[in-house]
This record gives structure tokens, sequence and C-alpha cells, in this order.
């Protein structure tokens, strides 16, 4: 933007702001342009006119406090009219359908290669995974478009090892307005998928096998609080030298558990991140650095995927983007609704979910 040109830009959206916010300077950074002064009107009243002003003319506003706002150039993927085309999540879709068929099959000791009609063996984890995994992303879905944020359709991605499925993602296309609706586009997936888990677990805990323990293939698997309090419901104490070997339902419901604490975890843009951010702004920061570091250590003490996670924190960067309005704080039940997304991840997590089998 040249120096002539940006300095018209200025003084034209000084313009926009009159009556709404008293401009005591601005300067231009990079396509930007960031205000100082005094905010006149309540917050919500006044991201409410000054998007009528500016969305109209390609500007979007953001409150950083009641004395500075930031205005920028509306990002081409945020306009309003453009139709999504789903042909790439539907394609991922139903590869992750053949991916978790192929692993669900495999674990039932079925070999698809030699018979593809076997791959039916993996439904029921295939089914009850992938039910999990919609179901949280779509929580997410509802309650962005609830609140007017462009958002796409669930990418799930496809893994022909481990899960069969890296687990799935949406994308936010247009900026979110508030803490609030930050808050309850985060908590909506981890809540959604649990409502389903935990009956998938249950259902799927009642078609396991109480086995002798040791001399086993395969893996053992973490016991967070949540999973050993549903399985003392459904089965009741477990006798001394003995296991029990998850029905592959069962095992859909255990990873939807696993899915559900790594999404609560408080880093960049997991829902845990969006969750920290709308409770604290740009304090989750040092929460999210804090975080990784716990991680990297939980990774050389116990189980090495969490290195893993805290490279991904560390390469993603623990900024997180501001919502439109990121000056009203949350309301009090919302809080507490926070403090207990922190209890949830507490009773979900464990420091080491797979373990090598004992023999």
């Amino acid at each position: 933007m040249q120096e002539s040109e940006s300095e018209g830009i200025g003084y034209f959206l000084a313009g926009q702001l009159f009556g709404v916010f008293e401009v005591e300077e601005w300067q231009v950074q990079g396509a930007a342009i960031r205000f100082r002064g005094n905010l006149l009107a309540q917050p919500e009243t006044a991201l409410a006119i000054l998007r009528q002003r500016l969305e109209p003319n390609g500007f979007l506003p953001l409150l950083s406090s009641t004395r500075e706002i930031l205005i920028l150039p509306i990002p081409a993927g945020a306009k309003r009219g453009v139709a999504e085309k789903p042909w790439p999540q539907i394609l991922l879709f139903v590869t992750t359908i053949f991916t978790t068929l192929f692993v669900g099959a495999l674990g039932q000791g079925a070999d698809p290669f030699t018979d593809p009609t076997s791959l039916l063996t993996g439904l029921p984890f295939s089914v009850s995974l992938l039910s999990i995994l919609g179901v949280h992303e779509m929580g997410h879905y509802l309650t962005a478009r609830r609140y007017g944020v462009q958002v796409t359709l669930p990418y799930f991605i496809p893994a022909p090892v481990g899960l069969g499925t890296f687990g799935a993602f949406i994308k936010m296309r247009s900026p979110v307005i508030d803490r609030r609706s930050l808050f309850d586009i985060g908590i909506a997936g981890p809540l959604a998928g649990l409502t389903l888990a935990i009956p998938v677990l249950m259902i799927g805990l009642r078609l396991s096998e109480i086995v002798p323990s040791g001399g086993r293939l395969g893996i053992s698997l973490g016991s967070p609080l949540l999973f050993t309090l549903v399985q003392e419901m459904v089965l009741g104490p477990i006798p001394e030298g003995m296991d029990v070997l998850l029905h592959p339902v069962a095992f859909a419901g255990w990873i939807g558990l696993f899915v559900t604490a790594l999404n609560l975890l408080p880093l960049g843009q997991l829902d845990g991140g969006h969750i920290a951010y709308a409770l604290v702004g740009r304090q989750s920061e040092k929460l999210a650095f804090v975080t990784a570091v716990v991680l990297a250590l939980l990774g050389l003490t116990f189980w090495l995927g969490w290195l893993f996670w805290a490279f991904l924190g560390f390469m993603l960067g623990f900024r997180h983007p501001q919502p439109m309005n990121d000056v009203t704080p949350l309301d009090p039940t919302r809080r507490l609704l926070g403090l207990g997304a922190l209890i949830l991840l507490l009773c979900l997590i464990t420091p080491s979910p797979f373990m090598s089998p004992e023999f």
C-alpha cells in the first residue's frame, strides 16, 4: 500500500469511526490500520455500527480494547456469497470410511487383501468411530453457523494404518464476533462428541470379554478416570489377574474419549485453545506454552506421542486470532463451564494412552 493511498484510506476509515470511537492517532501496519483513542459506545453496540459501516466497503473492525481498534481488509475467503464446493470433504470422508473399515477388519483378524468382503467385519469399529468424530465436528459447525460464522463442512483425514484416521476438522472462513461465541464454538464439539462417545463406550463394554491378563498380542490402553468410572459402572470390579478385551465398538468409544482430551488441550487452534482465549484473552499464549512444555516432558517420560503434540504446538505458535469484539469478557456461567472443561480434560487424559503389552 503506497503512502498517499494509505493516508487516504486512513482518513476515510477515521471518518467511519465518527460517533463510535474518538480517534487520537492512527498508524498503518501492513494492510491494516490501527486507531488509538477512546471507545464512545458499548463494545457490542460499537461493533454492530462499525460492521454496518465498514463491511460494505471491504473492511473489518477488530475491537482490541476500549482504547484501540484495528481495521483490516476482509480476507477473500470471508466474503459472503461464495458457494463452497464440498467435493474435497466428500472424497476425504469416503476414503476415511474405507481406511477405518480396513483397520477395523485387521483388528478382527481378517485379511481384506485376500478377501475384500471381510472389510465388513470392520463395520462396527468404523461406524462407531466416524459417528463420534462426525458428531464432534457438527457440534462446532452448527454452533458456528448459529453465530453467523462462515465455516466449511468437516474434513476427515484418512490413515491406512493406526486408527484408520487422524481425526477431522472444520475451517472457520470468517472472524468470530466475540469471546462468547468463540467459547461456545470451541466447547460445542467436545461436549457433542462426548455425549455419543460415552454411550458407544457403554455398549462396547457390554460386548467386551473379560480374559486373563498378559500373554496377548497387541497394545494395552491407558485408563483415564472417566473410562475407569464407566467401566466400573458397566462391568463392575474386574477380578485380579483378569483384564477386559475391548470389543471394536468399545475401542471406538475409548478413542472418542482420547480425541476429546486432545482437543481440549489449551493449544493454538485446538478447541481448548479457543476456550482458553475466550477465558483469559492473550494470556492464553502463556498457558499454551506451558502446555507444550508439559507435553514434551510427558513424551520424554511416558508416551513418545506427546512429543508430536508438543512439537506441533511450538511449530504452529501459541498466538490465537482475536475475535472482532475482544473487549467484552465472558459471563460467569461460561467461566464456570470453562473450569468444567479443564476438569473434564483431567478426567479424560492419561500419561500413557498406548502401552506395550505385558507378556
